[in-house]
């Protein structure tokens, strides 16, 4: 109790977000609310266009609705925050309320990795074992996949805001960033970090090193299946099947990688994560709409029956 109470010392922390661009914070401002809007739209309509046309049930789609629903929750996460700090030059959030943002960004973050893991394995079985597919990828094993995601994501996050929350922070409070990350929280610290780091390490493999491992293991295969398609049209067509999911891939893990990897200046840092925070949300849904077919002719069906009533 006594770690707990020294932790209190520090009540509120303040988020400085862009100060540099403060003489453009309105266009700023709302390029950043309608993106926000736009990202809203775009991720629950891929989730009713799935929901409602039953061409669309398939494990696929199944898992980019999760995906939609986990871009929802890490932009409502950042951006409305990020909207009062660019109004008020910057923000102060609560303790525990900079923790919580903390634990859903990470959730939505290491979730995001989970699930493209998810997908690439569907990818895989869908390219390189098409006549084992319906018989693996059935809804039992879609709907334990998920679960099986969102439980060991969230529970593993616990571990690590609960450990962070048991930490003594006695000043100073500001945080050079436009959201709670890891980073900036330890900052703040008069704590011994050799622990918490460590716990950082481990829980990094299972949420975001294996997801990758499954990631580039299933593309390795699926590129050598591809590559054994005698006709030129068979390959570009299966490629198609899921170059979205390869575009959603690499933007996410490259943004992802040059933030955390690579020393950078902070003013870099936080351009880049924008991308993965902001950017990210709204472009999933964009990619998966314009190149899947599927999605396009669903979409044209819907207004078009919208046009006639």
């Amino acid at each position: 109790m006594m770690q707990r109470n020294t932790s209190q010392m520090v009540a509120q922390i303040l988020l400085l977000g862009f100060q540099s661009l403060q003489s453009f914070k309105i266009s700023f401002f709302l390029l950043l609310l309608l993106i926000y809007c736009v990202t809203l739209c775009g991720n629950l309509l891929i989730i009713l266009v799935v929901s409602y046309s039953r061409s669309l049930h398939s494990p696929m789609y199944f898992f980019l609705t999760q995906l939609s629903l986990s871009d929802i929750l890490l932009s409502t996460t950042i951006v409305p925050n990020l909207l009062h700090n660019l109004l008020h030059e910057g923000s102060s959030l609560s303790f525990i309320g900079c923790l919580t943002q903390f634990y859903f960004f990470s959730a939505s973050e290491s979730l995001e990795c989970l699930l493209l893991a998810v997908m690439s394995y569907d990818r895989y079985q869908a390219i390189c074992h098409p006549l084992h597919y319906t018989s693996v990828m059935d809804l039992t094993f879609c709907i334990k996949a998920v679960l099986v995601c969102w439980v060991m994501n969230c529970a593993m996050i616990v571990i690590i805001s609960v450990s962070m929350s048991y930490l003594s922070f006695c000043g100073p409070n500001t945080i050079d960033h436009f959201f709670c990350d890891f980073d900036p929280i330890l900052e703040l610290s008069c704590s011994d970090m050799f622990l918490i780091k460590t716990e950082s390490r481990i829980l990094v493999v299972p949420l975001a090193i294996c997801p990758f491992t499954v990631i580039m293991t299933s593309y390795v295969y699926i590129i050598m299946t591809i590559l054994n398609i005698p006709s030129l049209s068979g390959r570009q067509k299966t490629f198609s099947t899921c170059s979205s999911h390869l575009t959603v891939v690499s933007l996410y893990y490259g943004s992802t990688i040059c933030t955390y990897l690579f020393p950078t200046q902070k003013t870099i840092k936080k351009i880049l994560s924008l991308l993965y925070t902001v950017v990210t949300p709204l472009l999933n849904p964009v990619i998966y709409s314009l190149s899947n077919r599927e999605i396009k002719q669903v979409l044209q069906r819907k207004l078009k029956n919208m046009s006639k009533s």
